[in-house]
């Protein structure tokens, strides 16, 4: 089953590829915005992408059940759902940034079992699930394994929005970012990609869905990574998390933002 499963992910990965380089970087990309008191953009290429992944599911899967951002949930029958994000990051989509990344993911009622985070424009794969992680790549494939432990105060940190969430978890994100060497920002599904080929130490983030954090859920574990909520509990269902290198860089981190929040 095991193997069934990649394969069919990467058939998604696949199709969807050429669905969002056909309108990258189209400077009259047509846009709709889904959030009336900000900015959160959904464009054609979004719906196309997930439209022809569930097109092979039905093919090849018609027992599993979706979770997709653009078209919802299909119920299934067989234990697994797989959780789609066609374009993770579209606000880096539309600016022509290559940060962005297509989601697949399969997982059963426990959490994410294989996970897919693919960058089309730069042609980067990053796979995840049963023990194994490995990345494709313009320079060729290898295993994917997360950085070592080491002090805070030489690690490197990525979130997506400076401001990260609510006033609150901005506060407390800072007091993570103000102890570390490096923090980036604007990095999307990017960033945890980073983190699982051992580039960076942490993402942290806030506000996320299910179909955001599925995928580099099941990545980041393969990797010898960590993932959870800010409670130190499963992050699958979205919302507020935390993404180490290690268990070690996990607990400082996780510390900080809990004395932060209680405080």
């Amino acid at each position: 089953m095991q193997d069934n499963l990649l394969r069919v992910a990467n058939l998604l990965a696949d199709a969807a590829r050429p669905e969002t380089l056909k309108f990258f970087r189209q400077p009259d990309i047509s846009t709709q915005n889904k959030d009336a008191g900000g900015y959160d953009p959904v464009t054609v290429a979004d719906k196309a992408a997930e439209k022809v992944m569930r097109a092979i599911l039905a093919r090849e899967r018609p027992d599993d059940g979706i979770i997709g951002e653009e078209f919802g949930i299909t119920s299934g029958t067989s234990g697994l759902t797989w959780v789609l994000d066609p374009i993770d990051g579209t606000r880096g989509y539309v600016s022509g940034t290559p940060t962005w990344g297509i989601l697949v993911s399969v997982a059963d009622e426990t959490g994410p079992l294989l996970g897919l985070i693919d960058q089309p424009y730069i042609s980067e794969r990053f796979v995840g699930g049963f023990g194994h992680a490995f990345m494709t790549g313009p320079l060729g494939e290898k295993q994917l394994s997360t950085r070592e432990s080491r002090a805070i105060g030489k690690a490197r940190l990525l979130t997506t929005f400076p401001e990260v969430g609510t006033l609150a978890e901005g506060k407390a994100f800072r007091a993570v970012a103000s102890q570390v060497e490096l923090t980036r920002y604007g990095m999307d599904c990017y960033g945890y990609a980073l983190l699982a080929a051992g580039q960076v130490d942490l993402v942290i983030e806030a506000g996320l869905q299910p179909y955001d954090i599925h995928a580099p859920i099941a990545v980041i574990t393969a990797a010898g990574g960590v993932v959870s909520n800010w409670q130190g509990g499963a992050a699958h269902h979205g919302g507020r998390v935390l993404a180490a290198a290690n268990p070690e860089i996990h607990a400082l981190a996780l510390s900080i933002l809990q004395d932060s929040i209680d405080g």
